[in-house]
């Protein structure tokens, strides 16, 4: 079993994630990524993906958190979070909803 990191070293290093980032950016279309995700994570970790992603569409069109979740399921914590990620994060979230093609038709409600 992998040791648990000290709270220290709880985020991944800088070099680590880039491979990882290097390996998804390799994958040509969406079936591939899908894919390697499945192969990834887990279950529950592929559902708090979908979740987090779910609602930020909904998040940068200002729709309130409540109706957020009874649009969605997702917990209002966890629409939180992604509410501050979108604010105080790397801006990953508003770069790949702009690039996507599906993403903000799937998750209009």
């Amino acid at each position: 079993m992998k040791p648990r990191p000290t709270p220290a070293s709880a985020r991944p290093s800088d070099q680590a994630l880039q491979v990882l980032a290097d390996a998804i950016a390799s994958l040509q279309t969406g079936e591939e990524v899908a894919a390697f995700l499945r192969d990834l994570c887990t279950p529950a970790e592929l559902e708090a993906m979908v979740d987090r992603w779910a609602v930020v569409p909904l998040l940068l069109r200002g729709v309130p958190y409540r109706e957020i979740y009874e649009l969605t399921g997702v917990s209002v914590t966890t629409i939180g979070r992604v509410a501050r990620t979108l604010e105080r994060g790397a801006g990953g979230y508003a770069l790949a909803l702009g690039r996507s093609a599906t993403s903000s038709a799937e998750t209009t409600p």
